[in-house]
């Protein structure tokens, strides 16, 4: 199982822990035999520098980050069996951006040829901002703002032959600069991987919910086996918070509108009306009972589009079998689920049923393809649905359920429809 680090494509690395980052699910049963592989790759600046001079120049890649997770995966098939893996059993995971990074490599698998590097994919919280083409104006505007930051806007040997004589601290410095910059508009982030026509070729809509004869998205990836998780309020946090902008962001209906044609920039009036419409002032969702704050109402919009849909996208592309699943204990934000599978803690031993239950799947998802193969929670306790039952895995604080994601209007299947509508608009 190779594992890719978060870190909102800005920062992060491979875990050199004792014991290391998942531990808790190789910990949580003997039944499965995993050998986790922890890569570094390129992030930020270094890994993300979007811009036509990048693709112009023979000596520079576009999205060398996700190229160096792939020749990752291609020394895991390579030399695995010395570690004791098994090449024809390779998976890959992340959380996150790592997570985003997961979705870019079953993209880029769906036009590549076989043997495939990988066989499973399990994303979790999966970070999938807008993805632009590389040379799109918001993301020319990236590498014109790296020479502008850097002063090699002008450079008489050309921008790009600047960039690469300067010492990688003033590169670090400008990213992270960069990497501010629409925090509180299109995006929490700035870095993201771009469609370079080589590696990446097609939005993540387009090759699956939007692919001509797809099947609604079912089956396009060449994946066996697919497993997306999200959690309940992973939004709040990630979209504006109520304390900033004049008025605050996303404390009242006006506040929030301003936040909304800020986020969706390129949409039309009639686009925005029918995002309103679609996410009221009050309304529910599947885990939610109700909602009535414009805060909460941001963060639905901004999970379901960068996190909960590309979680159902990429799960329900598999050419196997999908999962999708969803956490919602308390305060069930971005990176809460990971109390129960990345360090060994109290929780695991206070929470038994839902650390074995929920790193438990995980574990026998990344042995054997199936997180019911190796369940090991009493079997009163509902295990994971396949997508194709039209219902997700839901974690909640006293067990587990089994709930609809396609039961109406307001279901996530009908809000992920609407995205995948709009999705040219945004894009994703």
């Amino acid at each position: 199982m190779v594992v890719f680090f978060g870190g909102g494509f800005i920062e992060g690395g491979g875990s050199l822990a004792v014991p290391p980052s998942a531990y808790p699910i190789l910990n949580v049963s003997a039944q499965n035999d995993i050998v986790f592989v922890y890569p570094n790759y390129r992030v930020n600046t270094f890994g993300f520098l979007p811009g036509k001079e990048i693709a112009e120049d023979e000596d520079s890649d576009l999205n060398p980050g996700l190229l160096d997770q792939k020749a990752v995966l291609e020394w895991v098939n390579k030399y695995i069996d010395q570690f004791g893996g098994d090449k024809d059993s390779v998976g890959i995971w992340g959380q996150s951006a790592g997570a985003g990074s997961v979705v870019a490599q079953v993209l880029s698998t769906s036009e590549e040829t076989s043997p495939p590097l990988f066989h499973r994919a399990l994303a979790s919280s999966p970070f999938w901002p807008k993805t632009y083409l590389y040379d799109a104006p918001q993301a020319q505007s990236i590498y014109d703002t790296m020479t502008d930051l850097t002063n090699c806007t002008g450079a008489i040997n050309g921008t790009l032959q600047c960039l690469k004589s300067l010492d990688w601290e003033v590169l670090a410095e400008a990213a992270l600069t960069v990497a501010a910059s629409h925090t509180w508009n299109t995006s929490s982030y700035t870095w993201a991987p771009v469609i370079d026509g080589k590696f990446l070729k097609r939005s993540l809509s387009d090759a699956t919910v939007n692919a001509k004869g797809g099947n609604g998205g079912r089956g396009q990836f060449a994946i066996l086996e697919g497993w997306g998780m999200y959690n309940a309020h992973e939004g709040n946090g990630l979209q504006d918070a109520t304390d900033t902008g004049t008025p605050p962001f996303n404390s009242t209906t006006a506040s929030f509108n301003a936040w909304l044609a800020g986020f969706l920039p390129s949409f039309s009036k009639s686009q925005l009306d029918a995002v309103r419409a679609i996410y009221p002032a009050s309304g529910t969702a599947e885990t939610f009972l109700s909602y009535n704050t414009s805060y909460v109402r941001a963060g639905l919009i901004y999970r379901d589009s960068v996190l909960a849909c590309p979680a159902l996208w990429m799960s329900k592309a598999a050419s196997g079998s999908g999962w999708l699943g969803q956490y919602t204990i308390s305060p069930a934000r971005h990176g809460s689920d990971t109390i129960y599978w990345n360090q060994v803690n109290a929780v695991q031993k206070s929470q038994p049923l839902i650390y074995q239950g929920y790193a438990g799947a995980f574990a026998s998802f990344m042995a054997t393809g199936n997180p019911n193969e190796h369940k090991i929670i009493n079997a009163t306790e509902p295990g994971v649905p396949e997508l194709d039952s039209g219902k997700e895995f839901v974690i909640e604080s006293d067990g587990f359920e089994n709930v609809r994601i396609n039961a109406g209007e307001q279901s996530l299947e009908a809000r992920c429809s609407f995205w995948a509508s709009v999705a040219g608009s945004i894009p994703i």
